[in-house]
């Protein structure tokens, strides 16, 4: 498959070039601080003793700091939401790259993990050096107490040590329990590692208070290299040089040093206040229980659930995230808006499907099994609901869907569910957008699943005939009973449809939610060259 140069700029230009002021980051500073302890005159002495495992250790730790500051950048999701929102500060191609915050916290995670193999590494070896290379003429550089210590006698004890080891435990369990495999098995193990982080940083902000490096403060007093009053045997022999030059290199005094002042917190404590503030803001306003209006039962086990909050609002593609702590008081689950808040009608809702131990717990509180003694009971003081919390709304690609004049949404089953609270707009008669044609293709394993939102399909249909625009949107189903034969339909029909979609000559925007296959099927036609000069932009939906 060709790939179209203007496409490929499109879709992947932006996150390519914010990648590579990345990359040119974290190069610089590595690079700017290896070659200040290497040729550092305040650092001769210690890098005598330690070698390069000083210079790697310490450009190591500065990308650690840059990356740390960071990571919680992405997290802050009402910001970003806000940004996204305020349309005069930021583009469409701004916001798509917000769109791409996860892969960017994603990004920094790996190379903090990386860098921190590094990190490590470096200091073994400098632990090696420090017990082998002894020195007798600076004993204030030395960490060891005599040459050939034990290694584990003077590393471990120290503050630098044992701080080290707890942020290399926690950090370990926080990259194993994000795997995919470990966060669709058991999703509460990553919730609850990866809520060490507060841990982590308090560590991370102390962990130089040791001291376990330093460097020399009397530069000018004691020029490195100069010959001392003291100086050993060997040195003296090694060194041939005139009366007068002995004279002119000698030190005016002992050399002098001091530990290094930390300065972590100089990096991450802007954007840790930044996060921490954030969440604050975020537990006030979610702090106040929903009411629960209805909870519906659909086919293929999935549960419809409408809300009502005081001065919730949102608009369509967004979603929220739901803490219910009759399931769990510390978990917390994105699902994405169905129904927004209207004018005539302030409920909101969702739809979840029964999958994993969190929904069915949820699914356990909010539709209980009928007890033999409640049934002579009425109805209404049987359902009695659990207490639920919502956090939100935060945005998403599928807002974008009303800012092109063509819109083409794919979903995958329970992938429906950003654009139904799209079509759910249209029929409440929203106006101010742009979007003139609206193409949406579902695909679904089980024919039932159509009946999530058959209603709102029919409503839509009929209301757009009666207003003689029946043009303005085109729907495709497509059940598929196999994964494989899921893929195949999803691909080759994708691919039709964009073929006619390519005659709208125009700026065409994608959008997917759903299983892999179909997002990477149409990443790649979106990318392909196409000979009409129409562009597809690619927004996937994924949650934070």
């Amino acid at each position: 498959m060709v790939v179209s140069l203007r496409s490929w700029l499109a879709n992947e230009g932006g996150k390519h070039f914010v990648l590579m002021l990345w990359l040119g980051a974290n190069t610089w500073l590595f690079l700017k601080t290896f070659l200040l302890y290497f040729t550092g005159q305040q650092y001769h002495y210690l890098y005598k003793m330690l070698g390069l495992g000083l210079c790697i250790s310490r450009a190591s730790a500065s990308v650690l700091n840059l990356n740390c500051s960071l990571v919680l950048l992405p997290m802050c999701r009402s910001l970003l939401t806000f940004v996204r929102g305020t349309h005069t500060v930021s583009s469409r191609e701004t916001r798509r790259l917000l769109d791409k915050s996860k892969t960017f916290h994603v990004a920094c995670g790996v190379s903090i993990c990386i860098f921190s193999v590094v990190h490590v590494s470096a200091h073994l070896v400098n632990v090696v050096n420090f017990s082998g290379r002894y020195s007798e003429d600076f004993p204030a550089l030395n960490l060891a107490r005599y040459k050939g210590e034990v290694r584990h006698r003077f590393t471990l004890p120290t503050f630098s040590g044992l701080t080290g080891v707890l942020l290399v435990l926690i950090l370990f369990l926080m990259f194993t329990s994000s795997s995919y495999c470990v966060r669709l098995s058991n999703y509460e193990i990553f919730w609850y590692t990866h809520n060490l982080f507060i841990v982590f940083y308090i560590i991370l902000m102390v962990h130089m208070v040791g001291g376990a490096l330093k460097y020399q403060t009397n530069i000018e007093a004691h020029p490195p290299g100069c010959l001392r009053a003291n100086q050993s045997s060997t040195e003296q022999q090694g060194e041939e040089l005139e009366q007068g030059e002995d004279e002119e290199r000698r030190c005016g005094e002992e050399a002098h040093f001091l530990p290094h002042y930390p300065q972590t917190w100089l990096w991450v404590s802007g954007p840790l206040c930044l996060y921490c503030a954030e969440r604050f803001y975020r537990y006030i306003r979610s702090s106040d229980p929903v009411t629960i209006v209805t909870v519906i039962r659909h086919p293929c086990d999935v549960i419809e659930l409408r809300m009502l909050k005081k001065n919730f609002k949102a608009r369509p593609g967004q979603y929220v995230v739901l803490n219910c702590p009759g399931v769990s008081s510390f978990e917390n689950h994105p699902f994405t808006l169905t129904t927004c808040p209207t004018e005539n009608k302030e409920t909101f809702g969702i739809h979840l499907r029964v999958v994993g131990d969190w929904t069915e717990r949820f699914t356990q509180l909010l539709l209980p099994e009928p007890r033999m003694d409640m049934e002579i009971l009425p109805m209404v003081q049987q359902r009695r609901y659990p207490k639920l919390y919502i956090d939100g709304p935060f945005g998403s690609p599928s807002e974008e869907v009303f800012n092109y004049d063509v819109s083409v949404c794919v979903a995958g089953g329970i992938g429906v569910t950003p654009f139904a609270c799209v079509l759910h707009a249209l029929l409440d008669g929203w106006t101010g957008f742009r979007l003139q044609r609206l193409y949406f293709v579902w695909v679904c394993r089980e024919l039932q699943s159509f009946y999530w939102f058959a209603e709102l399909l029919c409503a839509l249909h009929h209301k757009l005939w009666q207003e003689n625009r029946p043009d303005y949107f085109n729907l495709k189903l497509y059940v598929s009973q196999t994964d494989n034969m899921q893929v195949g339909v999803t691909h080759s029909q994708t691919h039709i449809s964009l073929a006619v979609y390519d005659r709208e000559r125009t700026r065409v925007g994608v959008f997917c939610c759903g299983p892999k296959g179909i997002s990477r099927t149409l990443h790649k036609l979106c990318n392909s060259s196409r000979s009409s000069g129409t562009t597809f932009e690619f927004n996937k939906e994924s949650f934070s």
